[in-house]
């Protein structure tokens, strides 16, 4: 039988098939790391959209307090009292109602005619040295 010879491909690399293997895996790698990339660029042009439909401007928050922000703005349109989420009336100013959505975000209202208006949302730094009134 005779000794089989390694071949040298287009690109370089030396082996037996009519293809260059390692280069076909490189190929096939870079597809799918593109795929991806594209699908996670989808995925934020996706999220992006999704906050054009809040009546506040919830796009400097992390995921979580945005998703629990919207749960809580969805109920108060509901109809809902601000109370069954834990959230109070401020002293120096009645009409201001703080409703916590984690524990280190606060959501601040104004009562209305229809009741808690959402206004902003803030960290519980920005929160703290708010203004009263503002």
């Amino acid at each position: 039988m005779p000794k089989r010879r390694k071949k040298t491909f287009p690109c370089g690399h030396k082996g037996y098939g009519q293809i260059c293997h390692r280069c076909a895996q490189e190929q096939a790698e870079k597809q799918k790391q593109q795929q991806e990339l594209e699908a996670k660029r989808q995925e934020k042009v996706e999220w992006e959209a999704t906050f054009e439909g809040d009546p506040i401007d919830l796009r400097a928050l992390p995921t979580h307090v945005v998703l629990k922000a919207r749960e809580i703005i969805a109920g108060l349109e509901a109809k809902q009292n601000y109370r069954d989420f834990k959230g109070k009336r401020l002293r120096h100013d009645r009409f201001v109602i703080s409703i916590p959505i984690t524990r280190n975000y606060r959501m601040i209202c104004h009562d209305g005619d229809g009741g808690a208006i959402p206004k902003e949302v803030l960290s519980h730094e920005e929160y703290n040295t708010k203004k009263p009134g503002s």
